[in-house]
């Protein structure tokens, strides 16, 4: 029953915005979604997800756009003005969504454990750091919210999961000895399962070809690769061609200094007996 308050009548992210002014533009030119993503070599079901507002275009398909449509740099424009205004809110496209229906994820935590990897006191010693003016109840859905993320390993086709863990992971103390040795544990439990390939990245590699957090997704139905950063007080995903291309070297040229996965395993053992009391 409405009460009586009228909610949006237009787009409510900048996602939605670009993708319904790329379907005005497209019937009124009377184009099927296929021609519209041919220039950029983007598919119909590309298009028609971005038209729905559920992906911000990429710089390349914006591109395209223009070409199309003959409008010199305007979709290009509108597309990085929309993605300031936030392409993927956490109420419309969150990061775990895509986490779900990824068939490979390949994450480098340079300082603290992943979060698909992390305990539920760990979990809850960094949301009590980072945001310390929560009430309990607020730290508890959070901390609910992401020990959730771990049904994606539990579906029928689990997404193939690969961590590099800098060694600051293992050896930043967060919440207590206790928490950190209990953390070690579960990674330990993690490495050998077969739902994790886990390697750890040490001090004695060296500078690491990147010095911040990334994770990278690639998906099984024709869909782009994706690349997702956070900043300060948020997260950025891109499908930009280049971009996930790049981010691809440095993910293989971090690999290449990580310890061998069995290794990493002995290392996170030695790790945890320096946490046990």
């Amino acid at each position: 029953m409405s009460d009586g308050v009228k909610g949006p009548t237009g787009p409510v992210s900048g996602a939605a915005y670009f993708g319904n002014e790329v379907r005005e533009w497209r019937v009124g030119r009377g184009l099927s979604q296929r021609a519209v993503g041919a220039p950029a070599r983007y598919g119909q079901q590309y298009v028609a997800k971005v038209e729905a507002g559920e992906r911000m275009a990429s710089p390349e398909f914006a591109a395209g756009c223009d070409e199309v449509f003959g409008t010199p740099r305007m979709f290009a424009r509108l597309r990085d003005r929309c993605a300031e205004k936030g392409g993927y809110p956490d109420w419309f496209e969150p990061y775990v969504q895509l986490e779900q229906k990824a068939s490979t994820v390949l994450n480098y935590s340079n300082n603290l454990v992943a979060g698909l990897l992390q305990t539920e006191a760990y979990a809850h010693a960094v949301f009590r750091k980072g945001c310390p003016t929560d009430d309990a109840d607020e730290t508890s859905a959070k901390v609910a919210r992401r020990l959730k993320r771990r049904d994606v390993l539990e579906r029928e086709d689990p997404p193939l999961m690969w961590v590099l863990l800098d060694e600051s992971c293992l050896r930043r103390e967060i919440g207590s000895r206790a928490v950190m040795a209990e953390q070690l544990a579960h990674l330990i439990k993690e490495a050998e399962s077969p739902r994790f390939t886990v390697q750890v990245l040490p001090y004695s590699s060296g500078a690491p070809a990147w010095p911040l957090a990334f994770t990278l997704m690639k998906f099984d139905d024709n869909e782009p690769d994706v690349l997702y950063q956070e900043t300060l007080g948020a997260g950025h995903v891109t499908d930009s061609r280049k971009v996930v291309a790049e981010a691809g070297v440095l993910y293989d040229r971090l690999r290449a200094d990580a310890l061998a996965p069995a290794a990493s395993i002995d290392f996170l053992r030695k790790a945890r007996e320096d946490w046990t009391p």
